[in-house]
Formats: structure tokens, sequence, C-alpha cells
């Protein structure tokens, strides 16, 4: 019998509140990677022109150069310069990405024109000389259980000799596409990447505690300035025609020939590391940080070696960017479960916290080299092993 007080309710069987939908675990798709694919959208749709250009342009220049002051200001040379004790991994490292990446880079030259256009090839070449990531290096060697200190000197190392490698390498191997070796070209690589790089580091013993103090602001100026740079190349390269030349064919087989380029560093550091007598933990470092590309560096780098051939210069590099966080994010997983029993992941991870300081102050979650919070930075849920 029904209670006077209280109205009977009829039966309703239970359902279930519907899963909240979440990528997987292995696809590390950041909202950073959303952002610059909303930049691309926006400047296929409105591309600047006119005085507008001009004023975008000025403001890339500008944000180019802060963002390569923030390099300077967040890189400590003397926590660096601590890990030369660890010289064979750190040579071993810096082949890799300076030496092997260009060697395969050239090699594909022999693809032009069957399989990828030259512009296309140009922006794979450039893939190939820019300076190792940090932030996610870092992060792939701590949860795959490997010398995290290490990785964070490797990184260090590969940005601050990127800095000058990088355009030194793109005028030797790409020549007119990428300016020669011209009193002006070099001037401008001068004046907008090396000279405020090296105004941060002088100004970092004044400057570095209220950079750590400021993080999260900073992380918001560093992306907005990638975004910028992304913006302007790609409206330039739309004013300018140039995204006519890319089909979604050339697209896959860009795609495919990225895909064999990773496969092959990922095997070059994996069996050329246990070759050279490397323990376990230094081989994990050396594969996550001798496979990987920084898109941080990359971008701004482009915007001043390329000009209006920015935007297809840098579409390799996008993409190759989030096909390595995939692939290095189940390879970590891998090898953090067949990691010794006795590895201790808390300690792991407390080493990886050493980055809040000195070098691993570039190598905090959300940024990479310093700066282009994101860009290079795994799905936080990776973080969690």
């Amino acid at each position: 019998m029904p209670s006077p007080h209280r109205p009977h309710r009829p039966y309703r069987p239970y359902r279930p509140l519907p899963r909240r939908i979440s990528l997987p675990s292995w696809l590390p798709l950041d909202g950073f990677i959303l952002g610059l694919v909303g930049t691309v959208a926006l400047a296929a749709l409105l591309p600047v022109s006119g005085r507008a250009a001009t004023v975008t342009d000025g403001a890339t220049t500008v944000a180019v150069a802060f963002l390569f002051f923030l390099y300077g200001a967040r890189l400590s040379t003397r926590e660096a310069l601590d890990g030369v004790r660890h010289w064979r991994l750190h040579l071993t490292v810096l082949a890799c990405t300076f030496v092997i990446f260009p060697a395969l880079g050239l090699a594909a030259r022999g693809l032009v024109p069957y399989v990828l256009t030259h512009p296309l090839y140009t922006g794979l070449l450039f893939l190939c000389l820019v300076p190792s990531t940090v932030q996610s290096s870092i992060a792939f060697t701590s949860i795959a259980r490997g010398n995290v200190a290490a990785a964070i000197c490797a990184g260090s190392f590969s940005s601050l000799l990127g800095v000058v490698v990088t355009p030194v390498l793109v005028a030797l191997l790409l020549g007119g596409s990428g300016g020669g070796f011209s009193a002006d070209s070099m001037l401008k690589i001068a004046l907008q990447l090396l000279v405020p790089f090296l105004a941060g580091q002088l100004l970092r013993r004044w400057i570095g505690g209220f950079l750590s103090r400021h993080r999260a602001v900073l992380r918001l100026v560093d992306r907005g300035s990638v975004l910028l740079v992304v913006y302007a190349a790609f409206s330039e390269g739309m004013t300018r025609g140039i995204w006519h030349q890319v089909t979604p064919g050339r697209l896959a087989v860009l795609l495919g020939v990225e895909a064999v380029l990773l496969t092959l560093m990922l095997t070059l550091t994996s069996y050329g590391s246990r070759k050279l007598g490397f323990g376990r933990e230094d081989r994990i470092t050396i594969v996550f940080a001798g496979s990987k590309k920084s898109l941080a560096a990359g971008l701004p780098m482009a915007s001043v070696l390329f000009g209006a051939q920015a935007s297809l210069a840098v579409l390799p590099l996008m993409l190759f960017h989030q096909m390595q966080l995939m692939v290095c994010a189940v390879l970590a997983r891998r090898f953090a479960a067949r990691a010794p029993e006795t590895a201790d992941a808390a300690a792991t991870a407390d080493a990886a916290g050493t980055g809040e300081t000195g070098a691993g102050a570039m190598a905090r979650p959300g940024t990479d080299a310093g700066g282009a919070g994101g860009a290079d930075s795994p799905d936080p849920a990776l973080t969690r092993v």
C-alpha cells in the first residue's frame, strides 16, 4: 500500500550514464595540435593580404625573436655542461640528430619527382635538420624508465647547437631554397635567432626567477607566438597559390615516406645503441632523444629561413611531429612493461621533476625547447605510469 505522504512512482529500470568519450591513451593529440590545425584552417579561410600582411609579418618577426630570447633565458648552460661526463651518449644523440637524419634526408632526394614534389622534399629535408625535442623526449624516457637526467642534458645540447647548426645545414644542403650563404640571409638569421638567444642566456641570471614564477603566462605567450608564425606562413602560402601544388594523394605519400623515416631512425637508435654497449636506461634515452624532431624550434626557424615558402616547408615537420608522438607513446609503454622489477617508477618520476630548474625549466610539461608550449608535449595521461 503506497504511503499517503509519498506519492507512488512507477518503477523505472536503471540506465547507466553514458561514458565520457575520450581519446585512447596511445593517441597523444593535445590541445596545441588542435590549435595548429585550427590556425591552418583559419589561414585557408581568412588569409591576410596587403597592409594587414605587412603588419602580420612584422609581428611574426618580433614573436620569433622573443621566442628565441625565451629559449636562451630558460636553458641552463651550467646544467648542460654538467652532463659532459656522459659524453658518449650525448655524441650519439647529436650524431643521430645532425648527421644520420640529414643523411637519410639527402637519400630521399631520389624520390623526386616521382614520389615527392620538390617543395615537399624541401620540407622533408628541413625536417631532418632541426634539433631534437626536449619535453617529449624526457616524458617518454621517464615513462619507459630510462635515464631521465641524460635525456635532459641531451635535449639541452641539441637545442643549444640547433640554433647555429640548423641554419648552417639549411644553407649548405638546401642552397637557394633556404637562402644560401648570402650576407643578408646570414645577418637576418643572426639578428632574429642567435642574438635574442644569446641575450636570453646573458640575462638568465636576473630573469630566471621571474620566468619560473610566471610559467603559465609564458606558456600562453609561447603558444601564441608559434600559432602566429603558422598563421603568417600559411596565409602567405594561400595568397601565393602554393597550396594548389599539394593534393590529398601527395599528402598520403608524404605520410608514408615519413613513416619509413621514423621506422629507420627508431631501428638505428635501438640496435645501434645496443651495439655501442650502452645499458638499458641509456639505450632508452638514445631511442627517444635521437629519433625525434622539435616542432617548437622548427616552426620559427622555417619562417626566417624560407620566407614565402615556409608553409610547405613546415608541413612535413607538423605531420612528423604528431606521428612521432603516437608511435613513441606506444613504445614507451612497452619499454615500461618490460622494465626490471627493481625499477622504481617513483624515483624515475622524481628524476623528471629535476627539470623544474636549470635545463629542465625547458622540459616542463607543456613546453619544448624552452617554449612553444605543448608543441612537443604528449598528452598528460601519458605521464601517469
